[in-house]
């Protein structure tokens, strides 16, 4: 399986660009400069950047220059502090992996969604496929239902397609249903080309890593659940991952981890414990990964709470 260089050890800056309320304030200072140092004093080669179509939309569909100024600071904050970055698109015309929140339904029957979609990784490329010695380009964060994996196939490669008119180089990140699970990265298609690689997500046990979790009704809010070694250990995440790990080898590709992380309800020793035993799996096969999240989120790496534990914990993302 190729690794997947300067993509190794990441760090999530999920709720500044995606996930939030939109206003001007909340953009300018959820994140900013010293946010990007500090991951790169924590020892990150990359930041992962979720961004949503509407940013970088108006309403009459034309670019919005201030919204790919947000984009434009995140590229050269990353460069300034020697970290590489991808830009995950979190939401699209059409589509979002948050059911609850979000009033974006369509997307894999519309063809009018779909164009807006290829149209909007068009610009991107443009602005940002030159400089793909250290940006990558993430085409849509979690898919959801199993009936979209052929309309999904199907789309990421007429967007790949589009996109190596503009830059050939780009590194480009695909995930697969039920919101990247590893077990479902088998049913993408084959790699459009040498520079796509895989992508999945890692919440697991969902009942451990989301236990509290009140936006979905796989989890009992009230159940509290420690980490178990016995129930939650390397081989469990050796046989969850195998599958991808096997599609991945098959067209000696890459295979890349973009969340994965522990809720705050979580202990802050539970919280090292489940970290270490799956970042075992991950150098073991040379997976890279991008922790959730930097900051709130209900996951924050940064909060007060794991003051005792991080510099461990950063030894373990």
């Amino acid at each position: 399986m190729k690794k997947i260089n300067g993509f190794n050890k990441g760090i999530n800056f999920g709720g500044w660009l995606s996930q939030c309320n939109y206003e001007k304030e909340h953009l300018d200072t959820f994140i900013i400069e010293n946010d990007f140092k500090t991951i790169a004093s924590w020892g990150a080669d990359h930041v992962r950047v979720p961004f949503d179509y509407n940013i970088l939309e108006n309403s009459d569909r034309s670019f919005s220059e201030e919204g790919f100024g947000y984009l434009d600071k995140a590229v050269e904050y990353s460069k300034k502090y020697n970290l590489n970055i991808i830009l995950d698109l979190h939401k699209t015309a059409g589509f979002s992996f948050d059911y609850y929140a979000e009033n974006e339904s369509g997307f894999f029957d519309s063809e009018e969604c779909q164009e807006r979609f290829y149209r909007l990784w068009e610009e991107v490329a443009k602005r940002y496929g030159s400089m793909s010695s250290f940006v990558a380009f993430e085409l849509l964060n979690e898919v959801t239902d199993a009936s979209f994996i052929d309309a999904w196939n199907r789309i990421a490669n007429e967007c790949i397609r589009r996109i190596r008119k503009i830059t050939k180089d780009t590194l480009i990140l695909v995930g697969s249903y039920h919101n990247n699970s590893a077990d479902t990265v088998q049913f993408l298609d084959a790699p459009y080309d040498n520079n796509v690689i895989y992508n999945m997500h890692c919440y697991e046990p969902l009942k451990f890593t989301h236990q509290g979790a009140y936006w979905t009704t796989a989890i009992i809010p009230e159940e509290r659940i420690p980490f178990e070694e016995s129930e939650t250990s390397a081989e469990y995440f050796e046989k969850l991952f195998s599958t991808a790990i096997a599609k991945a080898e098959e067209y000696n590709t890459g295979l890349y981890c973009g969340e994965y992380g522990c809720i705050d309800v979580v202990s802050p020793e539970d919280t090292v414990k489940w970290y270490k035993t799956i970042n075992s799996v991950f150098e073991k096969h040379g997976i890279g990964r991008a922790a959730w999240n930097y900051k709130a989120m209900d996951f924050g790496l940064s909060d007060a709470r794991l003051d005792n534990v991080r510099n461990e914990l950063l030894k373990l993302i």
